[in-house]
């Protein structure tokens, strides 16, 4: 176990567990649904293996996670109550750091193929039509094996496919990496990017109607970014 802080303050007991370096992550993952180590991996790419491992046993460890054997073989990891408390604490600082974070995300902070899997579990399923939906998306600034992916709606399931999974394209959208953040996080429209230029839809009118509504946009859209004159003493 980790050197502690030596300090009987709750706050400092808390990140003694919390505040472990990728470990907000870890939970933000587990609090948006994700059970399975893959799908743990694919929202923390840049943490090893061997480290989100760890971090998992200490979590379960300390009581936040229960890991049981999944259907079909391998675990899946679920949140105690006691992890489950944690979402208003994990999502108060993500509204924080949008908000009062001055630093933007530089070219370093931008992953194509994380916004595709934050896009995927925020999509609004009950919206699509009937039968299968595939959208294509192509990040026009990007080197070939980040450049294309592909969204399948199916039966009440989404897929990110890396892959073309060789099913007809109902949606093309051409857009730089940026500029897609940037609506996620709610920075700028969909319309916005659209007259500007910066975003290409192709597909049938009446599906690219829908495209807005199916899009739920991240939790922290509706975040306004504090004023720099208004960022407190000091700064």
């Amino acid at each position: 176990m980790t050197r502690g802080y030596g300090q009987f303050c709750p706050v400092a007991k808390a990140a003694e567990i919390v505040a472990e370096r990728w470990t907000p992550l870890v939970m933000r993952e587990l609090l948006c649904g994700s059970h399975h180590f893959n799908d743990l991996r694919r929202g923390v790419p840049l943490m090893s293996p061997s480290l989100l491992s760890q971090r998992l046993k200490r979590l379960e460890d300390e009581g936040l996670v229960n890991r049981r054997e999944a259907p079909g073989g391998g675990s899946e990891y679920r949140l105690t109550e006691a992890g489950e408390a944690l979402q208003p604490v994990i999502e108060s600082l993500g509204a924080w750091g949008k908000r009062w974070v001055r630093r933007q995300a530089d070219g370093n902070d931008l992953d194509s193929g994380l916004l595709m899997w934050d896009i995927h579990r925020r999509l609004r399923i009950d919206r699509f039509p009937g039968g299968r939906t595939v959208l294509r998306v192509e990040f026009t600034d990007m080197p070939a094996r980040r450049r294309f992916y592909w969204l399948v709606i199916d039966r009440g399931q989404v897929d990110v496919c890396l892959k073309d999974p060789g099913f007809p394209v109902d949606l093309f959208l051409a857009v730089p990496l940026p500029v897609l953040t940037d609506i996620w996080l709610g920075d700028r429209s969909l319309q916005a990017a659209r007259q500007a230029g910066e975003l290409d839809l192709r597909g049938p009118a009446r599906l690219r109607r829908r495209l807005a509504g199916w899009l739920r946009l991240s939790l922290f859209a509706g975040v306004e970014r504090a004023d720099a004159r208004g960022a407190g003493p000091g700064r």
